[in-house]
């Protein structure tokens, strides 16, 4: 679509500031580079020994560790760049990449953002102005109701605004997104509680705590289109994603083309998100994002005025580089041919893996990255920030990667992805890794029957079940087999004499595990027959160790040769195999004494912010209740009474930081009777 404003003349980039971190910042750094830019990343203290900042040609520190400290900071990155020279500023995603203050902050200091214009920004930083400016344009839109950041929460008045929406219906931040400050309504009695926490988690997201009401549509589709505008007037679209597997709000797999769109819905969508960009004078890289009924029908939902996380599916199947594309045109040059004239190429999947633990509530980890390898396949791509030895701290989002499978088809890309994330080897945090495998490898995603109810009708803990008998069997022998050959390979003296080996057959030697909430125990006896061993006291039939190395177990079960992949790291042993991966914590001979929490202490799942205390001291509170909601990654956190009883200690304040593992309360049980 051709609009009639003048263009600009072009603007050569030398050197490129990228105001972001992780993997978004080592991605914009590697096209910059590419093109022959110059490049400055900026990063935080626990940041100073990121891949991002190793891949820059230059770097500044920006003091401090949270986000509100560093990343935030516009006044600092833009000193920054002016400080080192930069010509332009990339904003990535998230942070300051759809701040308008900010590009405007660039344009002043004779910075270029790329980035769509501060107009734009600001005519889509707000939800419910943009929903106005999209029913303008012809766009369809879903009713709803504003609820300002000043305005005090007024039950009646708010149950009335619901009750005219209709329920269900869905209460959201206005000035942000990926799934913060965001619920889902089903009656009038939970409207009041869930806009009080939305504007709360809002305020503390985005710094408004601005939210509207809208009417929510069951299960639907969300569906969103790339577009791409210069400054010479042209908008165009770059076809459809597919992001309906979500987890609180925010996407875990995507996929482009649509596996529900065909090519008459393709081009709807196609010029509704055209004309949402040329309504707002749009240049750079956009999205779209639409939710679409089971008939077919979508409705808008917001623009994202930057670079989407899940770019790399529309890289992989029109053969453009997005961010390349983005710094043509910031420098003013127009959309080239195969941007204008693209077309769709196979089929593309992308994961993203978590630290975080789907059976605790998708709860956050953190803590180091002890291993971090994911397989080289053909057509498989990888974007990460992380590598063996980082530390994934608590101030940021806990993604770890990016998993992106091309395929002729998308049968293919699934199956490639789901076999590079089985064969990942990722050590030291939880991650939602098998839970994204088992999604990948079921039948309804197979069959492309997703909505954003899919996490809801599929139990994630059902999805990824529990290791099987015969894979914790195997682990468990490798395990011992492994630190076997450690200690021998570590012995000062008869290092070819197997360890526990004696003239006179005596006691087998014996190691014990713990797997989750389970012990494992294993002994085993070498004799000149080979290795008899026992696992939780059945025998290992048809057993023969081939090879044993402290890294590696090439091991015969049941007649069956399987090669285990084994990583210890102090007490705990990591063992990989085409049975799946297994996190044990080798338990010693001889604990040595120590405390034990009180019985009912509720503790702190990891580490974060206290921003607000619900119960009180000897209060009488029902099993399920909060007692406490503390802070971490940028989400919020209940901790809930697992019992009916009397809050018998509070250890705890609003505003008290707390460790991982740190008690909040003890609640004392009531005896029945």
């Amino acid at each position: 679509m051709k609009t009639s404003w003048t263009p600009p003349g072009t603007r050569p980039i030398r050197k490129l500031l990228v105001a972001n971190r992780g993997e978004i910042a080592e991605r914009v750094i590697r096209s910059a580079r590419a093109l022959d830019i110059a490049t400055v990343a900026v990063h935080s203290d626990p940041d100073a020994d990121a891949l991002f900042v190793e891949a820059a040609d230059e770097a500044v520190l920006l003091p401090g560790s949270s986000s509100a400290e560093t990343y935030l900071r516009g006044e600092l990155i833009v000193e920054a760049a002016l400080a080192t020279g930069a010509d332009a500023i990339h904003p990535g995603y998230g942070f300051l990449s759809e701040n308008a203050g900010f590009a405007r902050r660039c344009a002043d200091a004779g910075l270029v953002f790329v980035g769509p214009p501060v107009a734009a920004i600001e005519a889509m930083g707000s939800k419910i102005a943009a929903k106005e400016l999209m029913a303008k344009a012809g766009v369809p839109v879903l009713p709803g109701a504003t609820i300002d950041d000043t305005t005090d929460v007024d039950a009646a008045t708010v149950t009335g605004m619901a009750e005219d929406i209709g329920f269900p219906l869905l209460v959201k931040a206005a000035f942000g997104g990926g799934g913060r400050g965001m619920r889902i309504v089903r009656e009038a009695a939970e409207v009041v509680e869930a806009v009080t926490s939305a504007r709360r988690e809002a305020a503390s997201a985005f710094g408004n705590g601005t939210v509207f009401l809208e009417r929510f549509v069951e299960n639907p589709r969300h569906v969103e289109v790339q577009i791409f505008g210069d400054a010479h007037g042209t908008v165009v679209h770059l076809f459809e994603r597919e992001c309906s597997i979500q987890r609180r709000y925010q996407k875990i797999i995507e996929e482009a083309p649509s596996p529900a769109v065909d090519e008459a819905l393709r081009k709807q969508l196609g010029d509704a998100a055209v004309a949402a960009g040329a309504a707002i004078g749009y240049t750079g890289a956009g999205t779209v994002e639409f939710v679409m009924a089971p008939n077919g029908e979508f409705f808008f939902l917001e623009v994202n005025t930057r670079l989407q996380v899940e770019h790399p599916v529309t890289e992989e199947i029109t053969g453009l580089d997005l961010v390349a594309l983005q710094l043509s045109v910031a420098e003013g040059e127009p959309l080239p041919v195969e941007a204008t004239e693209a077309g769709i190429t196979g089929h593309a999947v992308e994961a993203r893996l978590y630290a975080e633990d789907p059976a605790a509530d998708y709860l956050p980890g953190s803590g180091t990255l002890h291993r971090f390898r994911i397989p080289a396949l053909p057509g498989v791509r990888v974007d990460t920030g992380v590598r063996d030895g980082s530390v994934v701290g608590t101030h940021y989002d806990p993604m770890l990667a990016k998993v992106i499978a091309h395929g002729r088809t998308r049968a293919e890309a699934v199956r490639k992805l789901a076999r590079a994330l089985a064969e990942a080897q990722i050590h030291g945090l939880v991650t939602n890794r098998d839970l994204l495998v088992a999604i990948l490898r079921e039948p309804d995603f197979a069959a492309g029957a997703t909505d954003t109810g899919y996490l809801t009708r599929h139990d994630p803990a059902a999805l990824i079940g529990v290791p099987g008998k015969e894979a914790v069997t195997v682990h468990a022998l490798a395990a011992a087999v492994a630190s076997q050959a450690d200690r021998r390979g570590r012995a000062e003296v008869q290092r070819v004499v197997p360890t526990g080996w004696r003239n006179v057959a005596s006691a087998p030697q014996r190691a014990e595990y713990r797997l989750a909430d389970t012990d494992v125990d294993v002994t085993y006896r070498f004799t000149r027959q080979g290795l008899d061993a026992w696992v939780d006291g059945s025998p290992v039939d048809g057993l023969a160790v081939l090879d044993a190395r402290p890294d590696r177990v090439d091991l015969r079960v049941n007649g069956i040769r399987r090669t285990v992949h084994v990583h210890q790291v102090s007490d705990t042993v990591y063992c990989d195999s085409v049975l799946g991966a297994t996190t044990f914590t080798e338990r010693p001979r001889l604990p040595e004494p120590g405390t034990d929490a009180a019985p009912g202490s509720l503790l702190a799942p990891m580490p974060g912010t206290v921003v607000r205390v619900v119960a009180e001291q000897g209060q009488h509170v029902e099993a399920g209740a909060v007692i406490v909601v503390f802070e971490a990654m940028k989400m919020e956190h209940s901790v809930r009474a697992p019992v009916a009883g009397l809050v018998a200690e509070l250890s705890v304040e609003l505003g008290q930081t707390v460790e991982s593992g740190e008690i909040v309360a003890v609640i004392t049980e009531e005896e029945a009777g």
